[in-house]
């Protein structure tokens, strides 16, 4: 596989792509706004600005590596040459289930198509496409060119060429891939989104300030991170959106939104990317 095309560009989206590129893979990044992939270009630029000051990549690698990436804001053009897709589009099922059936119509057969869901079934993606067999979760984490963990996600119909073939490049990009089932949230978001809630909760509750409950997690708990912090980076929408998901999924009551992050995202307060949330940024 060496032709990659990223549907999306925003956070996810743009560090996907910055990583394959940054690898030696070409590839077409896909949004259908030309403004979200100006801003991805330039976001790119300055995160491999970055590498170089910390010697990760050298000077001369950062033009070839930005070179390797084109822009699409016509997806059959973005993905028809693909040997993998990559989705890392919103996270609403029913985006997804419709970007989905849309793409499979448009790319080669022989095209892989995964998903950067943090919590959706692979399953149910795979069942709006004709090649359930080749689709499959590749769930990266945030920042994607800094984390190692790739949750590779095996759908019912998932077959283990797939698998294996994905595991492979996800090690190609120097990650370590660690294989899941298809249950909601996976691994990763069915233990962290409970915790980021529960803190939500203890806020909510009076139990201390927003700094106390971090500190508490990250000096007593050697969290690099506290957990109102990491939602706030996250996206209180997603980690609400996740949370919904779980509570579907399993019916239990635990898993249900906090009312107090329920109501920061009707009010618009989504965390770093609003400049507004448990923090101001």
């Amino acid at each position: 596989m060496q032709r990659i095309s990223v549907i999306g560009s925003g956070t996810m989206g743009s560090g996907i792509a910055h990583t394959f590129a940054q690898y030696g893979f070409d590839v077409a990044l896909v949004d259908i706004s030309a403004a979200a992939l100006t801003k991805a270009q330039a976001t790119i630029a300055s995160n491999l600005d970055r590498q170089i000051k910390k010697e990760i990549i050298a000077e001369t690698e950062r033009e070839d590596i930005l070179g390797r990436i084109s822009t699409y804001t016509d997806v059959d053009k973005g993905v028809r040459a693909a040997d993998l897709i990559v989705e890392a589009a919103t996270e609403n099922e029913q985006v997804k289930l419709s970007l989905f059936e849309q793409i499979d119509k448009r790319c080669p057969q022989h095209t892989i198509l995964a998903s950067n869901t943090s919590s959706i079934s692979i399953t149910k993606i795979a069942a709006a496409t004709q090649r359930p067999e080749q689709v499959i979760g590749m769930h990266f984490m945030n920042p994607v060119p800094v984390m190692k963990l790739v949750e590779v996600i095996k759908g019912y119909s998932t077959s283990n060429d797939t698998t294996n073939k994905v595991t492979a490049l996800a090690m190609q990009l120097g990650k370590v891939p660690v294989e899941v089932n298809d249950y909601p949230g996976f691994v990763a978001n069915r233990i962290l989104m409970p915790m980021i809630n529960e803190a939500i909760y203890t806020l909510y509750e009076g139990v201390a300030d927003v700094e106390a409950i971090d500190t508490v997690m990250k000096l007593g708990m050697a969290h690099p991170m506290g957990p109102l912090q990491l939602a706030d980076f996250i996206g209180l929408d997603v980690c609400q959106a996740i949370l919904q998901v779980l509570h579907g999924g399993f019916g239990n009551p635990k898993y249900a939104p906090c009312p107090l992050l329920v109501n920061m995202v009707i009010a618009g307060k989504l965390g770093k990317k609003s400049g507004q949330g448990f923090y101001t940024y």
